[in-house]
């Protein structure tokens, strides 16, 4: 993959702002400068970032609705009215599910949970769905993650006698659904401080102003942070403000003494004795969450994650984890017959978007065909299956823009859409596909940067090896949990060679183990190129090169300093 690198040298405002920074709290400018990017001026904003408080979150009474869910919800209980807690069938979802009905069933019995079967009754609030509730005597639904669209569905619930309170974080249409109270801080009478909350995270404000209202004491709740984490990780929210101080808990939650269920998880994963970070989230636990609902039913997932037996935490979790390999191989199948069809579109590359239909694909991992779609091509992606008939499908986007917007663009084509920024769920009359993918190029060739759609790779500083001191890599990991909004900085480093102990290593020789000098100190620094073996040759010529890198901790010697390199460029004269 040929990168651009793209750089921006601070101007000499920004270098002694860093410094001033740096005076006060004692790190180095270098990281000073990558704070301030991050909105952070000040010593005691530092500190806040650095150590979040669970006492900074916000009152969840500041959400529009609360005190009237909160109401509704007692109501419920004191009349001993049957509640249903239902939800989206991926990570989100599923895991939202989870932690209303834990935190709800240790104060009440008559309370059940629902997943919609993707195949059967698609996303979000189903007919099917509330048919269950009433057939099963409910009288209340608490939804998570879904239904901020539901108008139809949510008023066929009212005519049954069935109230619901709606928690999601998906943007809203104009008409909201007739819910006894809708918790969305995308709404547009929001007074909410943050809007960037996953669907989860809503559900745990709910439950906290629940145990605010009946005098259950907070740390009642942290036991739960776990979900949550697993929640802001898969759903690529933003990992700043109210959702850092939630993460950066639940990590901790889940490395110290996670649920029975994701301990289930994490065993069959393998990173039982690992620290786990938010990477570890999005790459090996999220995926197993999210294939239950992809290849089988969410509500497996639901299951898993409540359970209180190890013994059975652990056979649920196995189940789940044949699901995900049964995913990865559709995975791999789809995505290849997927570029077959890009690499014969004949206007490949005057195109901006991809738009690919095939009738005979698994509704279940489109989604993921999408990602793979655009990491590839770096274009917005729409991939789309035939369900009955309709075509349905998902889209992904490219750093910054905004695909959710694209698609409503197309909204008189389409029978439901729903989604934020990054990725969207859509339907339409499979006539309709033909004349969306040409609305949709449009929109997207209109409104993208042409750096968007380029392989790139943003560099947050220039640094020399002697920089990179244990106190600046101790300082450095103060930064996690890493995610949306608060990347991982990636760093370059110019004019570097091979001290001349480089070599190819892996099963199939396609890695790069490094050392390297620069000519600014003596340090000999170790790296790991994944995938890069085509450039040792030109390492061994004994010319100077430049590389960008993350800074890891070398996970066979701990303590240890590891570049991880990300791409090698020569050096020019």
């Amino acid at each position: 993959m040929n990168y651009k690198w793209n750089y921006q040298p601070p101007t000499l405002q920004e270098r002694e702002a860093a410094r001033a920074l740096s005076r006060e709290i004692g790190i180095s400018p270098i990281l000073c400068k990558l704070l301030q990017e991050r909105g952070i001026h000040s010593a005691a904003e530092a500190k806040r970032f650095f150590r979040p408080q669970l006492n900074d979150l916000h009152d969840p009474f500041l959400m529009n609705d609360m005190d009237v869910a909160v109401e509704r919800l007692n109501l419920a209980m004191g009349r001993k009215e049957r509640i249903l807690v239902y939800g989206d069938y991926d990570v989100d979802g599923t895991t939202a599910v989870a932690l209303v009905f834990k935190f709800l069933q240790q104060f009440y019995s008559n309370i059940d949970y629902y997943i919609p079967d993707r195949y059967n009754e698609g996303y979000g609030v189903s007919k099917k769905g509330v048919d269950y509730a009433y057939s099963t005597g409910v009288k209340l639904v608490i939804v998570l993650d879904c239904g901020i669209k539901a108008v139809e569905e949510i008023s066929y619930a009212k005519e049954k006698g069935i109230d619901f309170i709606i928690c999601d974080h998906h943007v809203p249409d104009e008409v909201l659904p007739p819910a006894a109270a809708i918790l969305n801080a995308k709404r547009p009478d929001s007074t909410y401080p943050y809007e960037h909350l996953s669907g989860c995270g809503v559900g745990f404000k709910f439950m906290q102003a629940f145990a605010q209202n009946n005098g259950i004491e907070f740390h009642q709740l942290t036991p739960l942070l776990d979900l949550v984490a697993v929640s802001i990780a898969s759903d690529i929210v933003p990992i700043m403000g109210e959702n850092r101080i939630l993460a950066y808990h639940g990590l901790r939650q889940l490395n110290a003494n996670p649920s029975i269920g994701l301990k289930a998880i994490i065993d069959v994963c393998g990173l039982a004795e690992k620290e786990i970070t938010m990477s570890d989230i999005v790459f090996k636990i999220g995926p197993r969450i999210n294939a239950s609902g992809r290849i089988q039913n969410g509500k497996e997932a639901v299951d898993l994650l409540i359970e209180k037996d190890f013994a059975s935490a652990l056979k649920k979790s196995n189940r789940i984890n044949s699901y995900n390999e049964t995913r990865k191989d559709l995975d791999k199948n789809m995505t290849e017959e997927a570029n077959k069809i890009v690499d014969n579109l004949s206007d490949l590359s005057e195109r901006r978007s991809i738009v690919i239909f095939n009738e005979d694909w698994h509704k279940g991992v489109i989604g993921i065909v999408a990602s793979r779609l655009t990491e590839i091509y770096y274009r917005p992606a729409v991939v789309l299956t035939r369900t009955e008939n309709l075509a349905t499908g998902s889209a992904r986007s490219v750093s910054g823009f905004d695909v959710y917007k694209a698609i409503e663009h197309c909204r008189d084509l389409l029978e439901n859409f729903g989604g934020h920024t990054y990725a969207a769920g859509l339907s339409m009359k499979v006539e309709n596909v033909p004349e969306f993918t040409r609305r949709f190029e449009e929109y997207v060739t209109n409104h993208i940067l042409p750096e968007q759609t380029n392989a790139t790779i943003q560099i947050d500083a220039q640094l020399d090896f002697r920089d990179i001191t244990p106190k600046f890599f101790f300082d450095l990991k103060k930064f996690n949990p890493f995610g949306p909004e608060n990347h991982k900085p990636v760093f370059a480093t110019l004019n570097v060679y091979d001290y001349g102990t480089s070599k190819v290593v892996g099963r199939d020789q396609e890695h790069i183990k490094l050392e390297l000098v620069d000519n600014k100190s003596n340090n000999v620094m170790n790296g790991i190129a994944f995938g890069q073996s085509s450039q040792v040759r030109y390492i061994k010529t004994k010319q100077s090169f430049n590389i960008c890198y993350t800074i890891e901790e070398n996970t066979h010697k701990r303590g240890e300093i590891q570049l991880q390199i990300e791409d090698i460029k020569p050096s020019r004269s």
